[in-house]
C-alpha cells in the first residue's frame, strides 16, 4: 500500500518549477545558465507598498486577519475593481486569499464535485489542470493553435458543454501565450455561458495591467454573466509582490462566502503585514505602473525580431503578458547531439543542455508543440539567450 495518496499520485510536479530549479542546479555548478523559466516580474516593489509594510510592522499588524481579508483591503479592492473594471462589488463579496492561485483553488473546492467536468481552452496555465485533478474534477480541453493566437471561441466553447460542465477555467491575458480577449471575443463567450446557469466561469485577470495594444476587459463586466464569474486577481504581476503571496476573489455572495469557509479551514486570513501593504497598492494609480509596462514592451519586441531569426521556431507576436510561446513542431521527431525530441519538453530540455537557456516546455501548458519563454529579465541576458539559441539549432 502507498502511503501517498492517490489523488496526489494523480499529480504533477510544476514543470516551471522543475526547469527552474534545474537551471539553479546548473548555474551552482558553474555553469553559465540564462533561466527565462519563471513569470517573475524582474522589478522592485514600488517605494511607497515597501513603506506601508514597514509602517504595518511598526503599528504592529502581527495578529490574525479576518479570514476574508482586512476590511479596508476589501474595501480597497472594490474600489480598484470599480475605477479599472467598472465592476461593482462589496467588500463581502470579496476574498484575500494567499496569492491569486489560492484564490482559484478555493473556488474550484467551493464548487467542484468528483467527476464534475472543468473546461480549459489549451494553453493553460500549468497548475489550471493539476487544481482539477486535486479538488476531483475532470478537465475538457478546447484546443487552439498559433494560428488563432492560441484562443478558443464561443463556439469551441458550446460545443465543449455537456450537462456535467461545472467551470469555464481560463486567463485574460494569458499565461503562456501572452494572448488576451477582446471585448467582442469575450462578449460572445458570455452569451453562450448565459445559457448553461450551471456553469461558473473562473476569469483570471492576474496580469491584467500587462497589456500593451487594446484595453483589458473583464467578463464579468457583462450582465448577463455577472451572476456566473468569479474574478481572479492579485499583487504578483503588475506589483512585482510575487514573494508576498496576495490574491483576490471577486465573485457573487453565495460563491463568495464559500470561498470563505473553504479558506477558514486551510490557511485562514492572508499575511497580515503584506495585505497593509496591498491597501497602497490598490489605491495607485495604474499609471503609477507604467515605466514597468514600458520596459516589457521593449523587451517584447526586442525578443519578437532575434526570435523571427531562429531556424524551426514559429511565433507570433504576443499582446500581453511577459512570455514567447512559439511553435516548435519543426524539431518533433528529429534528433538533435543524440537527444530524440518527442515533445516540447524535449526541446526544452535539449536548450538548457546544450544552450544553456533555460524556458519551459509546453506539454503541461496542454500544448506539447510550444516552449515558453519568459522576457522577464534584462535586455543583456535577452540578446544573449536568442543568440544562443540560434547558434545552438543551427549547429545541431
Amino acid at each position: 500500500m502507498s502511503k501517498i495518496s492517490d489523488r496526489l499520485n494523480r499529480l504533477s510536479y510544476s514543470q516551471t518549477f522543475v526547469m527552474s530549479n534545474k537551471a539553479r542546479d546548473m548555474k551552482a555548478a558553474g555553469i553559465d545558465v540564462i533561466s527565462l523559466t519563471l513569470g517573475e516580474p524582474d522589478f522592485d516593489v514600488p517605494q511607497k507598498i515597501k513603506q506601508a509594510a514597514f509602517d504595518a510592522i511598526n503599528e504592529n499588524y502581527s495578529h490574525y486577519s479576518p479570514v476574508p481579508g482586512f476590511l479596508e483591503l476589501r474595501q480597497a479592492i472594490a474600489a480598484k475593481l470599480k475605477r479599472d473594471n467598472g465592476l461593482d462589488y462589496k467588500p463581502n463579496q470579496i476574498c484575500v486569499a494567499n496569492g491569486a492561485k489560492q484564490s482559484i483553488i478555493n473556488v474550484l473546492s467551493a464548487i467542484v464535485n468528483d467527476g464534475d467536468e472543468v473546461i480549459l481552452p489549451a494553453p493553460y496555465w500549468v497548475s489550471y489542470d493539476e487544481m482539477v485533478k486535486l479538488v476531483g474534477g475532470t478537465s475538457v480541453f478546447i484546443e487552439t493553435s498559433i494560428d488563432t493566437e492560441f484562443k478558443f471561441t464561443a463556439e469551441q466553447l458550446e460545443k465543449a458543454i455537456t450537462p456535467k460542465t461545472k467551470v469555464l477555467l481560463y486567463s485574460s491575458p494569458c499565461n503562456p501565450s501572452g494572448s488576451y480577449y477582446t471585448r467582442e471575443e469575450l462578449e460572445a463567450i458570455a452569451n453562450v455561458v448565459a445559457k448553461y446557469p450551471h456553469v461558473t466561469i473562473i476569469s483570471d485577470e492576474i496580469y491584467e495591467f500587462i497589456n500593451y495594444e487594446g484595453e483589458h476587459v473583464s467578463i464579468a463586466s457583462f450582465p448577463q454573466v455577472y451572476e456566473q464569474t468569479a474574478v481572479i486577481n492579485g499583487m504578483s504581476k503588475a506589483f512585482a509582490m510575487t514573494g508576498w503571496r496576495i490574491g483576490y476573489s471577486a465573485c457573487p455572495e453565495w460563491l463568495a462566502s464559500a470561498c470563505d469557509k473553504v479558506q477558514g479551514q486551510m490557511t485562514s486570513g492572508a499575511n497580515t503585514v503584506a495585505q497593509r501593504a496591498s491597501i497602497t497598492a490598490m489605491q495607485m494609480d495604474p499609471s503609477e505602473l507604467q515605466y514597468m509596462i514600458t520596459e516589457f514592451h521593449k523587451r517584447r519586441d526586442l525578443v519578437f525580431e532575434l526570435m523571427k531569426d531562429i531556424k524551426g521556431f514559429k511565433c507570433n507576436l504576443p499582446k500581453s503578458a511577459f512570455y514567447f510561446f512559439p511553435d516548435i513542431s519543426y524539431f518533433i521527431g528529429k534528433n538533435l547531439n543524440g537527444t530524440e525530441i518527442k515533445d516540447a519538453d524535449d526541446f526544452a530540455m535539449f536548450l538548457l543542455e546544450n544552450a544553456h537557456v533555460g524556458c519551459v516546455g509546453g506539454v503541461s501548458f496542454g500544448s506539447p508543440e510550444c516552449i515558453r519563454f519568459s522576457y522577464a529579465a534584462s535586455e543583456e541576458d535577452l540578446r544573449e539567450a536568442m543568440k544562443r539559441i540560434k547558434d545552438c539549432v543551427e549547429k545541431f
